[in-house]
């Protein structure tokens, strides 16, 4: 496992303005360094908008393609979620694009009912852990972070970094910056977790608050309150001295989520 260099998109979105996004979003990616993955936020293509009728494209749709495109450009993987339509129904899903063209996909699984999202969306019943340079990343979207028995890492074959991209509102704000260090801390991993900025077209207020947290809750990256593009990197060192010194992992309880 080597050095992760990770950029971050903490970005305006334009309201259920598809093409208008993915314009500005290429525009503010163009000058960025070198990097191995580029992280954006929630339905980044959309903002959080419940009119899946309008908005939904096809796994082959040209979100989907630009997402091939940028990946390509920056030789980098790129990820994010937008609404997806297959087999009649509508999923909030988040994209695990490789230079190569190929993808992985995760739905997301708790649906955030106070929104209705519930009622417009199917859940996802499946993690995904995917790999890239030798490290181990389980994908969240949003509203999973509350529920830490979905997000429990595995004892026998633990998750080195746990990502989630957000909507997130300002008004729980506190939530947020308080359940991200405990995941980080409770799972013995790094917490990278990328929100939005800005009003939504229901004139929700987000203040971003992205971060990027190590297993010991220590702050690596935190950014409230502006659009920000920002490129880091983290190492495995503290991630395996971390286990080794502080084994927590081997006596948390064993158990098997029934769908």
């Amino acid at each position: 496992m080597e050095n992760l260099k990770i950029t971050t998109y903490q970005g305006y979105l334009f309201w259920e303005n598809i093409d208008k996004n993915l314009q500005n979003i290429g525009l503010r990616l163009s000058s960025i360094p070198n990097t191995d993955l580029i992280v954006l936020p929630e339905m980044f293509n959309t903002g959080f908008s419940m009119d899946a009728e309008k908005l939904a494209e096809p796994m082959n749709g040209k979100t989907m393609q630009w997402m091939q495109t940028i990946a390509r450009k920056h030789e980098c993987v790129v990820t994010g979620s937008l609404i997806i339509k297959e087999n009649d129904k509508f999923y909030n899903r988040m994209i695990w694009m490789r230079p190569d063209g190929t993808s992985q996909y995760y739905d997301k699984r708790h649906l955030f009912a106070m929104g209705n999202e519930d009622k417009t969306y199917t859940a996802g019943t499946e993690k995904l852990v995917v790999e890239l340079n030798g490290w181990k990343i389980l994908l969240g979207i949003c509203y999973d972070l509350r529920f830490p028995v979905w997000l429990r890492n595995d004892i026998n074959d633990p998750y080195d970094i746990l990502l989630l991209v957000a909507n997130w509102p300002e008004k729980r704000s506190l939530h947020w910056r308080t359940l991200i260090p405990a995941r980080a801390i409770e799972n013995q991993s790094f917490v990278i977790a990328v929100n939005r900025f800005g009003y939504d077209g229901n004139e929700v207020h987000h203040s971003g608050d992205s971060m990027c947290i190590d297993p010991n809750g220590k702050v690596i990256y935190y950014k409230p309150n502006e659009e920000d593009i920002y490129t880091f990197s983290i190492s495995p060192e503290e991630l395996e001295k971390t286990r080794r010194y502080m084994p927590f992992l081997k006596d948390a309880d064993h158990f098997r989520l029934e769908n």
